[in-house]
Parts: structure tokens; sequence; C-alpha cells
């Protein structure tokens, strides 16, 4: 996801993310990512899920196949937005979509067999709450698994290096985010109490500025002016540079996300 702010609920910005959403959906390095995230929570037949920070429910939808016929997922999401749209594309399964807080989630202690917050938490005032939240509704020896990035480790060869390294510390400094979230997670889950956990980086490798873009924000060229961190004179720089590299095809970027998971006591 972009380094910056997640939009809220205006149209045009939640129209915006529900396209970037999409686009992360179908990228082969977010689909990897999910099939480690998969492989930790292990779910099965009869479980019930939470999805926190469900975005469209596309994963909310195929962990409620799995669990299916007697189990159930809950597909939360701060935003109304996305909520309404994930239940728009609702496909019958047993998901329930909600609107709510993840660092003030509206469910009892130990609801759920096992939990999942992916690309959230980096967003977050106080990730430490919601990972506890997470951690609370979670029944004992259930698993919680968290998916995050570090933007930190954005590296990128074929434009100039020089304007790379500009490019790079404006999309960092103006991203409002938690740039080191992903490498952060193992630490916050050992430090709220949970046994057993694992740590796995997913490297997300771009041969094509198009198919960065589809992951991070800054290789765009159609992000609209006002919502870019580039100044509109680097930004031309900037696309060009990364256009002349893919005609020349030597563009590669990498970006690293981190799965884990721990088991509650």
């Amino acid at each position: 996801m972009v380094p910056g702010t997640r939009p809220g609920d205006r149209d045009d910005s939640h129209r915006r993310l529900i396209r970037e959403l999409d686009w992360m959906a179908g990228s082969p390095g977010v689909r990897r990512v999910r099939r480690v995230a998969d492989g930790m929570l292990a779910p099965r037949a009869g479980q019930d899920l939470l999805d926190a920070g469900c975005g469209l429910g596309e994963v909310a939808r195929a962990l409620a196949a799995i669990v299916a016929p007697t189990g159930d997922v809950v597909a939360l999401d701060a935003s109304r937005a996305m909520v309404a749209e994930a239940r728009r594309r609702h496909d019958g399964g047993r998901v329930q979509y909600e609107v709510g807080d993840v660092t003030r989630l509206p469910f009892e202690g130990g609801s759920f067999s096992a939990v999942r917050c992916e690309r959230v938490l980096q967003h977050l005032d106080d990730p430490d709450a919601a990972v506890a939240e997470l951690a609370r509704v979670t029944r004992p020896h259930g698993r919680v698994v968290l998916v995050d990035v570090d933007w930190e480790s954005l590296a990128v060869d074929g434009p100039p290096h020089d304007l790379t390294a500009d490019v790079r510390e404006l999309l960092l400094a103006k991203s409002g985010v938690h740039t080191d979230m992903g490498r952060t997670l193992r630490r916050r889950l050992v430090r709220a109490g949970l046994g057993d956990v694992v740590a796995e980086a997913v490297t997300m490798a771009f041969d094509h500025p198009l198919r960065a873009a589809d992951v991070v924000a800054g290789f765009d060229r159609d992000l609209p002016s006002e919502v870019s961190p580039l100044p509109e004179e680097l930004r031309a720089a900037w696309h060009e540079a990364l256009a002349e590299a893919g005609r020349r095809r030597e563009f590669l970027a990498a970006l690293t996300v981190w799965v884990v998971s721990g088991r509650r006591r």
C-alpha cells in the first residue's frame, strides 16, 4: 500500500482507494504475502475468525469458504465506505461486515478462534493498543497474525541514483505512517504476551514501474498532483526517469513485507 495517510470517506478519495485495493489484491507480491499469512493463520472448518482492517473483504470471503459450513468470519474496517463496498461485493458466504476501531474492538474477550490484521497498524497512532485488542478477542491458544510493510526497505534501481534518493526520502518523510512497522511486529507481539511468535519476511520485487505502481503510489504517474507527496518539478523528472528505465528494461524495485504470528497463552 502507498506510503501515505489512508484516505477517508470522501467520494473522490474512497473511489481512489477502492481502485488501489483492487490493484493490490491482484498483485503477485500481495498474493504471495497472503499465502504466507494464510499458512500462519491455518484456518479450518468450524472456526470463528476476525479480519481486522478488511478493506474490500476479499480475504474475509475466501476465509469464509474455508471455515464453512459452520464457521463464521467478521470483516471489520474503520471506513464506512470500505465496509459498504465490501457488503456490495458479498458472495453469500458466512461473513458479517462491521464498522469499527481496531483499538477498541466491539467484541467480548475470546470471541474468535484466530484473528488477522493486514497493513493497518502502520496507520495507527497507538498500534500497541490495537495489538492488545486483537489478543484480547482471541481465544486461548488461538493465533494472532499481523501483516505490515517495512517502507524503509524500499530499494530502486534504474533511475539516476541521486533522483531516486531524493524521491525515496520525500516518500518516507511525507508518508504519514509508521515506516518501520513491518519489522516491529514481532516485538509488539512478544511485549503483548503472546507465545510461539514466528516472523517471515516476504520480498516483493517489481521489474517494471507499472507493476510497482500497483503497490507503491509514488510510482503511479496517474496519481493526482494534489495527493502526491512529490513537488511537481521533481514528480515530472521522476516519472520521466521511471519511464526511461522501463523502456531500457533496467528498472527494478523491491519492498519487504513482514508476516508475524503469535499464539494467545
